[in-house]
């Protein structure tokens, strides 16, 4: 399949470039930035004058729900949704059931996801057996079957010997572990951040020092382990400041944050509305400016929808019983749009933080465009606004933000250069 887009505005932020500008397909790959080569003719063409062509979305966080919890989402339904957002490459973490520790797992999650051909999708193993932190997994044999990283999401090893032993053996094949840093003692029981609002409420807190003591001793094990360490769902201004210092001692990490951490405090809480409840919570707005100014100085170099779907009756009962989570992930790019409105980001940066740095975090082939590369690409509209729920493809409808007009328009989504989502 020959195509060409013609007369975007691309722009790649592993390359700097930003013009208005041709790009040319085929074979699932970008043939030419520019002018066709010799004897290339295209059997399709996309008239994208007034749009952005940048690289596909690269979403580090985006549960899928299958295996195991197909009431919440399918991976068909929630890639579908994915590139509905712009996404073209997405991590699955390891929490389904079964839990993703083995190979057999990983095949099934990439085999369908191969049949829905909506994105590419990379697994994230179970760093521990059934994440119960307690025996490490076939970590090798997981990688050998597909998964790029390995975490324990918020499920924590209460053994900082056995978590110091996995690190290590994680460093010496050179696997990058991910790391969601939430001491559980100080964080259970809790549903909100811990403060005025939630004292308001008469909720249970969970404290800021629940991620900043974690975080401490997770640093100083990668210190110690020399492993490559990627830091999930950053929530707090004096975190991403403990980022920053290792980052200056020269430790191989990377972090990114929720996109709705960028966006919503913990006022949002005031009505009580389940659809704010998540985990880690939201915090104030001084921890929201933090972590603004942790993306825009790079510090945090991925923002991460952290999509969860959920079916309607889990966020129906009383705050406190309901299950934690928003799902975001097909209104990524508009939703990440409101940065570039505020004034936080140009535009070029947001697609760095979109793209280009999710994808060098985790060692992925995405996030940018390239002569010879997949021709992964989202066209999108930024003159015109997305009113979010008007079409909504998840499984899961618990999201804060349907209803909302937010600014810009995916309009084609490109994956190995065949359209997956086009309005």
């Amino acid at each position: 399949m020959k195509l060409s887009i013609l007369g975007a505005r691309v722009i790649d932020p592993s390359s700097g470039l930003d013009q208005v500008t041709d790009i040319h397909i085929e074979a699932c790959k970008i043939v030419a930035l520019g002018a066709a080569p010799a004897g290339f003719t295209a059997l399709e063409t996309i008239d994208a004058k007034g749009l952005v062509a940048a690289p596909g979305l690269v979403d580090l966080n985006v549960a899928l729900r299958e295996p195991g919890y197909s009431r919440k989402g399918s991976i068909a339904s929630e890639t579908r949704a994915a590139a509905a957002g712009g996404v073209t490459s997405l991590c699955c973490p390891p929490k389904t059931k079964p839990v993703l520790d083995t190979s057999a797992v990983a095949e099934l999650i990439l085999d369908r996801a191969r049949e829905a051909g909506n994105t590419k999708v990379f697994p994230i193993g179970a760093l521990s057996k059934g994440l119960d932190g307690e025996q490490l997994a076939e970590l090798v044999a997981l990688r050998d079957a597909g998964c790029v990283a390995f975490g324990n999401g918020l499920e924590s090893f209460r053994n900082t010997r056995t978590l110091c032993r996995a690190l290590e053996y994680a460093a010496t094949f050179d696997l990058t572990v991910i790391f969601n840093s939430q001491d559980h003692d100080l964080a259970e029981g809790g549903l909100a951040h811990e403060g005025p609002t939630a004292s308001f409420l008469g909720l249970p807190g969970i404290p800021e020092t629940a991620e900043t003591v974690a975080l401490a001793r997770d640093l100083l094990l990668v210190e110690q382990s020399g492993v490559r360490a990627h830091f999930s769902q950053l929530t707090s201004a004096r975190g991403v400041a403990l980022i920053a210092q290792a980052q200056a001692r020269g430790l191989p990490v990377t972090a990114d944050v929720a996109l709705y951490q960028l966006i919503l405090t913990d006022e949002a809480l005031i009505d009580f509305s389940s659809l704010y409840h998540v985990q880690p919570p939201l915090r104030t707005r001084a921890d929201r400016d933090g972590l603004r100014a942790a993306v825009k100085s790079g510090v945090v170099s991925a923002i991460s929808s952290h999509h969860q779907p959920h079916e309607r009756d889990a966020k129906l009962a009383p705050f406190g019983a309901t299950e934690p989570g928003i799902s975001s992930v097909e209104l990524l790019l508009p939703l990440a749009m409101t940065l570039v409105e505020d004034g936080l980001l140009d535009l070029p940066t947001l697609l760095s933080r979109l793209s280009t740095g999710p994808a060098e975090a985790l060692r992925l082939p995405a996030g940018k465009l390239a002569v010879g590369g997949a021709a992964d690409i989202v066209l999108f509209d930024p003159a015109t606004s997305t009113v979010a729920g008007e079409r909504w493809l998840s499984k899961g409808e618990n999201c804060p933000f349907i209803g909302h007009s937010l600014p810009g328009v995916v309009r084609y989504t490109l994956v190995d250069g065949r359209i997956s989502h086009q309005v």
